[in-house]
C-alpha cells in the first residue's frame, strides 16, 4: 500500500540575489559566461570541500553552480541548489513567534498537555506574570485570529523561530 509522507527536517537556505560574495562560508565565483542583456554573469558557483577523500584522479572539491534567484540549501550532509518555484512548493518558512509564546508551547508540551489545551487558555504554573503579559499582548496585537491559530499550530507541529526582542 502506498502512503504519503512529508519532510520533517529543518534546513538552512538562502536565496541567491547576485549580491552575496559568500554562501555558507564558501566564496561565490561568477562564471565567465555573461548574460547578453545585462552583461552580468549568467551563472555562479561555489566549491565545496569533499568530506571523504577520493582517489587521486578525482578532484577534492565539488562545484555547485546556480543562477540568480536559485535557493542554496544546506542540509546535514550536502549543499544543493533548488530553483525558486520548486523551493516555494517544497519548503515553508518556520513561523516567527515571541519568547512568551515559545515558552507556552514548550511548557505545555512538558506538562503533557495538547495543542487543544493550549488553545483553551491553559497556563502552565511556570509562566511568570511578565510572560503572560507578553503572550497576551502578542495574541491581542494579531488582528486576524485565523492567522494566529494557524501560526500557533504550525509552531507546535513544525517548530518556530523566536522573534528578536526590540529595546
Amino acid at each position: 500500500m502506498i502512503k504519503v509522507y512529508r519532510k520533517t527536517d529543518t534546513i538552512k537556505a538562502e536565496q541567491f540575489d547576485g549580491s552575496q560574495s559568500s554562501l555558507f562560508g564558501y566564496e561565490v565565483m561568477p562564471d565567465s559566461l555573461l548574460d547578453a542583456l545585462t552583461g552580468e554573469p549568467a551563472y555562479y558557483s561555489i566549491l565545496i570541500d569533499d568530506v571523504e577523500s577520493e582517489p587521486d584522479d578525482f578532484p577534492d572539491d565539488n562545484e555547485v553552480s546556480f543562477e540568480i534567484g536559485d535557493w542554496i540549501v544546506k542540509e546535514t550532509d550536502e549543499i544543493k541548489v533548488i530553483a525558486d518555484d520548486v523551493f516555494k512548493k517544497t519548503y515553508a518558512e518556520l513561523p516567527v513567534i515571541n519568547k512568551g509564546i515559545a515558552q507556552l508551547i514548550e511548557l505545555t508540551k512538558q506538562d503533557g498537555k495538547s495543542l487543544g489545551d493550549m488553545f483553551v487558555d491553559y497556563a502552565p504554573k511556570q509562566l511568570t506574570d511578565a510572560d503572560e503579559d507578553m503572550i497576551s499582548n502578542w495574541v491581542h496585537d494579531t488582528k486576524n485570529k485565523t492567522v494566529l491559530s494557524n501560526k500557533l499550530a504550525r509552531a507546535w507541529l513544525d517548530g518556530y523561530v523566536v522573534e528578536e526582542e526590540h529595546d
